[in-house]
């Protein structure tokens, strides 16, 4: 048996860790959120808390640093849409509807990536691709329909506007990440995103005075839910073959609606359920079949991104 091969489960149980901290994303921020802290304040503190975690590791191993200006200018472009618009979507879907649609929805993204990829990168809509919108699309009609099913859970046109918006953003990891991974590291990348992620979501912040409790919470969603589960996520990349490690980490929601379930009490209903299972089915489809040739997204950790391809993370 190969080195490789057997120490492939210790790759699994990395990757499945990471996606058991993503999926303690949703109680964190609700935790906080019933502390009186905004949705805004709360992706703020997430996105700078992580980013000066990521931006102390990068000093460390001598890699905070951008070569070329152009490359500082994608970068910033990115974390606009990647950090500010993506955790801030994703805290406003959790106020507004709930961690279990949040979730469901935030799982999306493999869709819009599908629609997405044609235009921006050139990748043709195969068949394949176009059923697997048709099976988000169809999930999503189903957990909109839930409504009076639900219980514990939000269905509106806010909270759905919010959830698919932070799917949306979240596709942009894979398709800013084909581009920016041949160049940087992935811990290179987030100390640089993240900040400047913060930075777009302050003129958005209202502050409010927090106690002991609140900032635990926080620096535990940033370090733990954040910083973390990607650093556990990419190293577990390094000998587990990305779509799989992909298809393991799609155990976020399943995660993450368990624990609302069991703490806050929501349900989807039986509609919001098959929805939702509808939309995970086409997830996980996506992750068995990269998008394309040489798929990949924000990365892994050699350099940390150069191999293997790597279907894109995380929330």
């Amino acid at each position: 048996m190969s080195a490789a091969v057997s120490r492939a489960p210790s790759g699994f149980v990395l990757v499945f860790a990471a996606a058991v901290l993503w999926g303690l994303i949703g109680l964190f921020t609700r935790a906080v959120l019933d502390a009186g802290v905004g949705a805004l304040e709360i992706a703020f503190w997430r996105a700078l808390l992580a980013g000066g975690a990521f931006a102390l590791h990068a000093l460390a191993i001598g890699r905070l640093k951008v070569g070329r200006r152009s490359d500082l200018a994608a970068m910033a472009a990115f974390a606009l849409v990647g950090v500010t618009l993506f955790y801030g979507s994703l805290s406003l879907a959790i106020e507004s509807g709930g961690i279990s649609l949040a979730f469901v929805l935030l799982y999306t993204a493999p869709a819009f990536v599908a629609v997405l990829a044609w235009p921006l990168l050139g990748e043709r809509l195969s068949p394949f691709k176009a059923s697997l919108v048709g099976l988000a699309l169809l999930g999503v009609l189903l957990v909109a329909l839930a409504g009076d099913g639900a219980s514990g859970v939000r269905v509106t046109s806010v909270s759905l506007t919010w959830g698919l918006l932070a799917g949306l953003s979240y596709a942009s990891y894979y398709l800013f990440g084909k581009w920016i991974l041949a160049r940087y590291a992935t811990v290179t990348i987030y100390a640089v995103v993240l900040p400047i992620g913060a930075i777009g979501l302050l003129p958005f912040v209202a502050f409010t005075p927090k106690g002991a409790t609140v900032w635990l919470l926080l620096v535990s969603l940033s370090l733990v839910s954040t910083y973390l589960a990607y650093l556990l996520y990419y190293t577990g990349l390094r000998t587990v073959e990305a779509s799989r490690a992909v298809l393991v980490a799609t155990i976020e929601p399943v995660v993450a609606a368990s624990l609302a379930a069991a703490i806050y009490g929501e349900r989807l209903g039986p509609l919001g359920v098959a929805g939702a299972a509808l939309i995970l089915v086409a997830a996980g489809a996506a992750a068995r079949r990269p998008w394309g040739r040489r798929s990949r997204t924000l990365g892994d950790e050699a350099p940390p991104s150069a191999s293997p391809p790597v279907e894109g993370r995380g929330p």
